[in-house]
């Protein structure tokens, strides 16, 4: 069985590090970060362990300049759309904590025919768009924490308002990073998400 260890490759004109898990017959699900943290993290939580050993393809990146990928100039949707293509992925979960969560929703708005569901974690970039998320067509999973101070918990509350599709998880006591501090709720929302929506 292949293991979870990191690599690279190239994603458009990017050289980028991915740690990955090509588990076979469910939903691909790719992994970003916020500011703080890299593709790593996933890994060191026990998210890609907990999602493979459930059958789904798990792909964590870091975008250049973080984690192990060196700094690219092209724009993050760029590299995100081309990844998809290269590893031929059919309409993928993006999973965006934060600064990822605006990546995510910035590459759904750019190709949504490509975009299988969204798993927005204290995501921020809400306010340049909010007049576009009642268009969202996939299954979205937002999860926040009630103590961010970052993203406010009322733009989860907004999104799941807009959002056709969506589901608000708030876990309680928890920062900005809530997945960290509440990992096991966090494993749960995104399995019981996962299996609800895409087997």
């Amino acid at each position: 069985m292949t293991s979870l260890t990191p690599d690279q490759t190239t994603a458009g004109p990017c050289r980028i590090n991915r740690i990955r898990h090509p588990a076979a017959g469910k939903k691909p699900v790719i992994f970003l970060h916020g500011a703080s943290f890299e593709a790593q993290t996933w890994l060191n939580l026990g998210t890609l362990d907990l999602l493979k050993d459930n059958g789904y393809p798990v792909h964590a990146l870091d975008m250049p300049g973080f984690g192990r990928s060196e700094p690219c100039a092209a724009a993050e949707t760029e590299i995100i759309q081309a990844y998809i293509s290269a590893e031929n992925l059919e309409k993928p979960v993006i999973v965006g904590p934060s600064r990822g969560g605006r990546y995510a929703l910035e590459t759904y708005f750019a190709h949504p025919e490509g975009i299988g569901g969204l798993v927005l974690v204290g995501s921020v970039g809400i306010a340049e768009n909010e007049s576009r998320f009642k268009d969202i067509r996939v299954p979205c999973l937002l999860v926040w924490g009630s103590e961010d101070t970052v993203s406010n918990p009322e733009n989860g509350r907004f999104l799941d308002r807009e959002i056709p599709d969506s589901k608000l998880v708030i876990l309680d006591g928890a920062p900005h990073p809530c997945y960290l501090e509440k990992a096991d709720p966090w494993h749960k929302s995104l399995l019981s998400f996962l299996r609800e929506k895409f087997g």
